[in-house]
């Protein structure tokens, strides 16, 4: 994996998640989408639910796992990212489900723990 450049990597680790969703049913739609707010990962749909999916690697944790490096300001860059999406899809965000979720793969053996509905304000 070492032979391949960081956006590679990423791509590698983003089909990984891809296909774990689908096997919990999952279907995709859309990778890598890219506005000025950010970009998302993955876009799938749970049944009638949009799910926007951070995907993150560690190879080991010594600076955090996976999940710790989606922090607050990437939460935000991901729930303006998902916004313009659904809006540019003709979506209303009052009147669409929707979650965000995280892929968390970690080590040698990429072990994956799938985190749904990360982003809950109160």
């Amino acid at each position: 994996m070492s032979l391949l450049n960081k956006r590679q990597q990423g791509q590698v680790y983003e089909v990984m998640a891809e296909r774990f969703l689908q096997r919990h049913r999952l279907i995709p739609v859309a990778r890598n989408f890219q506005c000025r707010s950010g970009e998302i990962d993955l876009i799938m749909r749970d049944g009638d639910c949009w799910v926007f999916v951070e995907v993150k690697y560690r190879k080991q944790i010594h600076f955090g796992s996976p999940a710790e490096a989606v922090n607050w300001r990437k939460q935000q860059k991901l729930k303006r990212a998902a916004l313009f999406w659904l809006q540019k899809n003709g979506l209303s965000s009052e009147h669409t489900a929707f979650r965000f979720d995280v892929v968390a793969i970690q080590g040698p053996d990429h072990q994956i723990e799938w985190f749904t509905n990360i982003l809950v304000e109160g």
